[in-house]
């Protein structure tokens, strides 16, 4: 792997225009900081609309000048991860941000004691166009606030975060996972980072024993892994009923703006067509040429003989192509992507693993990426720009204050992007083995994506209810419940005993309620691609409404305006005829 410094700049993202140089970070952070006093003389006179304009244009004013700063010291920290001076740059801006977050916890507060008098005038007064979706939130939330001393004192209680910080250190530092042997009698390092590559491996006697020796490894520390998400259970159902929601899951459905119909016809619509998940096991078992299927069989790999590696030139051009059905605005916007260095391409010694994307309003999107030349790069590229654009059009499409989209609509575009990308390589191979390929990397997609997280959302709304109704939460009623969503999703695949310590390695489970949204969004994006490719009328129109919409309305509405109604089962209904007519054309070249 190279250094940083031997890497083609244009192959680097361009931070210049979010920051030129560390001095002007460093003076950018002493300015920054003086708004802190502006700020406080609005503290108890948030009562009339002169004021909270005043307030909320000091706001923005200080938005502009203080997120350029924390982006360029996130990206650039990323790039080294090591590097002393860029950790110390990052603290700056950490205990910059947390000063702010305490000292100005008293507008929150303030705009929600306003009367709903006031708040209404607000929403129909021109000169707050923008902060109308602010106003109705804040009029419909105002049943869940504290008094100002209690807000504040809860702003300061960052310290919770704690049971999910046990949970990463033990699971990323402390624990150790025995070697693991392959059928020739070989061993294997395991850990974290390679278990899902084992897991691919042809060997199946290596991949029982990766999936026993990993879950059993948890198992060892259940007590004390349980009795921690015990307590991050009782937080959440604590802090939930000192609000005044019903549950812990209400409080996570009314921030997000979702409602429980979407939640409950999710499991409802994937429970009835958990045969889509049967099918795909059974064609899956037959191309491996097993006799039984085991739950470690799952993610193995079905090998492909084109192994054809992909310079970054050729996986733009070819995710271009993919994207056409999508319109040349949305293709020369990727080819801008790339010729504007919104892309950090390459792995370096310590930069950052994996991929993300992340924007602020104003600038162009940035986009990280390891690009290692494999198939899965591209599709990891693809992703990634789908972030990119969904976040590009929302910002030139709508003002600060709308523009960045809720996390229940982020994973849509992302994936939208992947399924078409899939659909061309499908369309543009003759070689059957390849077809078969891509048809087990699809359903391996839909089978984590849509069905995994679907469990892992029936496990978090168990066990929170079983705590909400006062009854005894053990680390066996916990390992019970997980096991039993096992033999329901998996079916006649045989399990492991092991597998019932899985949800202890799930670090997702400390952001509670928030898988069942990569479920939903695989759903959208399978609803979108459908209909474009299908050219069923206003399809292209309806999926930019969607892309250009931000947050300047509810999630559901800005869906159902672009033709996906999620509150509808015939939305899953028809992603799930989809996704069986794919199964069928898999079945039929497989035979």
């Amino acid at each position: 792997m190279k250094k940083r410094d031997k890497i083609n700049e244009k192959y680097k993202w361009d931070l210049t225009s979010l920051c030129p140089n560390e001095d002007y970070f460093n003076q950018g952070l002493i300015k920054i900081k003086e708004y802190i006093k502006d700020f406080k003389k609005f503290e108890n006179k948030l009562n009339n609309k002169e004021t909270i304009l005043k307030f909320l244009k000091l706001d923005e004013k200080c938005e502009k000048e203080i997120e350029p700063l924390c982006l360029y010291v996130h990206l650039k920290k990323d790039e080294l991860l090591s590097d002393r001076n860029r950790n110390e740059m990052a603290e700056k801006v950490s205990l910059l941000l947390n000063e702010f977050s305490i000292e100005t916890s008293f507008a929150s507060s303030e705009l929600h004691e306003l009367s709903d008098e006031i708040i209404d005038d607000i929403i129909s007064d021109k000169k707050f166009k923008n902060y109308d979706r602010m106003f109705e939130n804040i009029k419909k939330s105002k049943i869940h606030m504290l008094s100002k001393k209690e807000e504040k004192l809860l702003s300061g209680m960052n310290f919770l975060n704690g049971f999910s910080s046990n949970m990463g250190k033990f699971a990323d530092v402390d624990l150790v996972f025995q070697d693991v042997k392959d059928s020739k009698g070989n061993f294997h390092k395991l850990n974290q980072s390679n278990y899902s590559l084992l897991m691919r491996s042809k060997d199946r006697e290596l991949r029982k024993n990766t999936m026993i020796a990993l879950n059993g490894a948890f198992g060892k520390y259940i007590n004390f892994l349980a009795n921690n998400y015990i307590s991050e259970i009782k937080q959440n159902c604590y802090f939930a009923k000192i609000r005044k929601y019903q549950s812990a899951l209400d409080e996570a459905l009314f921030n997000e703006e979702v409602s429980k119909i979407v939640y409950d016809t999710l499991i409802e619509q994937v429970n009835k067509n958990l045969t889509v998940l049967f099918k795909y096991f059974k064609l899956k078992k037959n191309a491996l040429k097993l006799k039984d299927f085991y739950i470690y069989d799952n993610m193995a790999i079905i090998e492909c003989k084109n192994k054809r590696k992909y310079t970054y030139d050729e996986a733009i051009a070819l995710i271009m192509e993919a994207v056409k059905p999508l319109g040349e605005e949305y293709v020369d916007l990727i080819k801008r992507a790339k010729d504007e260095r919104w892309i950090d391409v390459y792995p370096n010694i310590d930069k950052r693993s994996g991929a993300y994307e992340t924007c602020i309003y104003g600038f162009h999107p940035y986009v990280l990426t390891n690009f290692e030349g494999d198939l899965d790069s591209v599709f990891t590229l693809a992703h990634e720009l789908g972030h990119a654009m969904h976040s590009y059009f929302s910002d030139i499409n709508q003002p600060r204050q709308k523009a960045d989209y809720t996390i229940f609509l982020a994973e849509i575009a992302s994936t939208t992007n992947e399924i078409l990308l899939i659909n061309y390589l499908l369309n543009t191979t003759q070689n059957t083995k390849e077809k078969i390929y891509l048809y087990n990397k699809l359903f391996d997609e839909v089978k984590g994506t849509i069905f995994r997280q679907t469990m892992f959302a029936e496990f978090e709304e168990k066990v929170h209810n079983i705590y909400e109704k006062g009854e005894a939460l053990s680390k066996d009623r916990i390992n019970e419940v997980y096991y039993e969503l096992n033999k329901k999703y998996f079916g006649k695949t045989k399990l492991i005993r092991e597998i019932k310590y899985e949800w202890a390695r799930i670090p997702h489970f400390f952001n509670a309620f928030y898988v069942y949204k990569y479920a939903t969004g695989m759903i959208c994006a399978i609803t979108f691609v459908n209909k474009i490719l299908l050219n069923k009328e206003n399809s292209l129109k309806q999926y930019y409404s969607f892309l250009t919409a931000g947050s300047s309305d509810t999630p559901i509405n800005i869906l159902k305006k672009a033709g996906c109604d999620l509150e509808n089962e015939n939305t899953f209904i028809e992603c799930f005829n989809y996704l069986n007519k794919l199964l069928k054309d898999w079945e039929k070249i497989q035979k």
